[in-house]
């Protein structure tokens, strides 16, 4: 799982052989999300949460 940034307790990183469509998780603690990347001539992001373990 290659990292791509981490900021403020925030970690960026991807799976290399993942599903479409591109796309990117997002974890701090025990909280994830993944962040969908669409573009057709501009760029959209779609956030999802993926886990939140707390209660």
């Amino acid at each position: 799982m290659p990292k791509l940034y981490e900021y403020l307790g925030f970690i960026f990183y991807f799976y290399s052989h993942e599903h479409l469509p591109i796309h990117m998780h997002v974890k701090k603690a025990d909280r994830e999300s993944k962040c969908e990347i669409y573009y057709d001539k501009e760029v959209y992001l779609k956030w999802k949460k993926v886990t939140d373990k707390k209660s």
